[in-house]
């Protein structure tokens, strides 16, 4: 699933590519892909409307409309969204085409799990509240003495909780595992059980596995693309995601896998306490 640092690619490549453009029209291949809002249909009301501009929100991406409309896109698993200078023909996963005044918006996905909600730009407060998804991790909400906080209340795995929304938007499961490699802190800790060193290093390390992150342009590893279709590069830059018993490139002990909340964590036992 793309995390932060690719729709934050997707949001820098897509940007000067469709701003100041606007959307002539589309066509829906997919019914489930666009959600409606209160009844709203999506196709009619984004007609005409330029885009004014492409923003982020944790894993969501935000085509902000100019007549306070925005399309909320979560890309799930396999979504991506491509933009062709020239009108393409679509395949077999395509599920959305917006006509724009130059050229094409596609969006693809394999898997058919994206969606793209219209929204009223209003709304996004509300709908993305700090309830339902927490602070972004490079604003200064998200500060070491926050989560130090956060984390005195949670008694379950480390792992799990850092993959919660509401703690810190738009950390997935890559660049949680990194994160906690980084600072040392085994994921079946429990969170509140973490002390103030460990917590200010797991804050530290979380910044810099996304910052890495976003300057590799996210992680491809099968399904994700940028908006010119172009592969991230911080697949060459995993130290324990997708590494299960191969060798720790720290200090070489076998990497161990295991189940944790549903979800695969992987993590050197000599190096994660």
């Amino acid at each position: 699933m793309p995390e932060l640092p690719e729709v934050e690619t997707i949001r820098r490549t897509l940007e000067p590519l469709i701003c100041g453009q606007k959307i002539c029209g589309l066509r829906l291949f997919w019914e489930k892909t666009l959600v409606s809002w209160q009844g709203q249909a999506v196709a009619d009301t984004v007609a005409d409307q330029r885009i004014q501009r492409v923003g982020r929100r944790g894993k969501y991406l935000l085509i902000q409309l100019e007549q306070g409309w925005t399309l909320a896109a979560h890309l799930r698993m396999t979504g991506r969204f491509i933009y062709y200078p020239d009108p393409q023909e679509p395949d077999k996963h395509t599920q959305v085409i917006f006509n724009l005044t130059q050229g094409e918006l596609h969006f693809h996905d394999v898997r058919k799990f994206g969606r793209i909600q219209l929204l009223p730009t209003a709304a996004l407060q509300t709908v993305f509240s700090p309830a339902k998804l927490g602070p972004e991790p490079f604003s200064a909400d998200f500060s070491a003495a926050y989560l130090l906080q956060a984390l005195a209340r949670k008694k379950r795995p480390i792992k799990s909780v850092l993959l919660e929304q509401s703690l810190v938007a738009g950390l997935g499961n890559i660049y949680a595992d990194e994160a906690l490699f980084l600072a040392g802190v085994h994921p079946q800790r429990e969170a509140a059980a973490l002390s103030e060193a460990e917590t200010v290093a797991l804050h530290q390390a979380i910044q810099a596995v996304l910052t890495t992150g976003i300057e590799q342009r996210g992680t491809t590893l099968r399904d994700y693309r940028d908006a010119n279709g172009e592969k991230g590069g911080f697949q060459d830059f995993l130290r324990v995601y997708g590494r299960g018993n191969c060798p720790c490139r720290r200090c070489g002990e076998k990497l161990v896998k295991l189940r944790l909340g549903g979800r695969a964590a992987v993590f050197c036992p000599a190096c994660q306490r």
